[in-house]
């Protein structure tokens, strides 16, 4: 698997640390807000079913290539705001992974009312995105 590189790497200031600021114009704070867990079966029923698309991602806490893509998971998450990313550790909701049908990890799958709409098999952030980006064209 390559290396997905510069996603969080830092440069060091060649001021010493020492950096000044437009003084008229604000930098904005971004929110680093993490993609929910889903921690029951019945939260999954509920979210599945809606009408709005969820893109969820199916890991486990062993598993390295979910460990790799999960940042790009997140970014994206905030990339494509008008729909839900969840995801299900499948280690500890066994039986919403065996309803999904998850046989491999990571699995990233699209539902909406109640249907898989679709699915990504494989920690690769271009497919991801794509995928995330038909999910988008969901909302109404």
């Amino acid at each position: 698997m390559d290396c997905i590189k510069g996603i969080n790497s830092f440069e060091s200031l060649s001021d010493g640390g020492r950096q000044s600021f437009p003084s008229k114009r604000s930098v904005p704070i971004v929110d680093i807000a993490m993609v929910e867990t889903i921690n029951s079966y019945e939260q999954f029923q509920e979210l599945i079913n809606g009408e709005e698309p969820v893109v969820i991602d199916f890991y486990a806490d062993w598993c390295g290539p979910c460990k790799a893509i999960s940042p790009i998971f997140e970014t994206l998450s905030k990339k494509f705001g008008t729909i839900k990313f969840r995801k299900v550790n499948t280690d500890e909701q066994e039986q919403i992974s065996q309803e999904a049908g998850i046989r491999a990890l990571p699995t990233f799958v699209v539902f909406q009312r109640g249907n898989k709409v679709q699915e990504l098999v494989g920690a690769n952030p271009n497919q991801l995105e794509a995928v995330v980006q038909g999910a988008s064209s969901l909302v109404a």
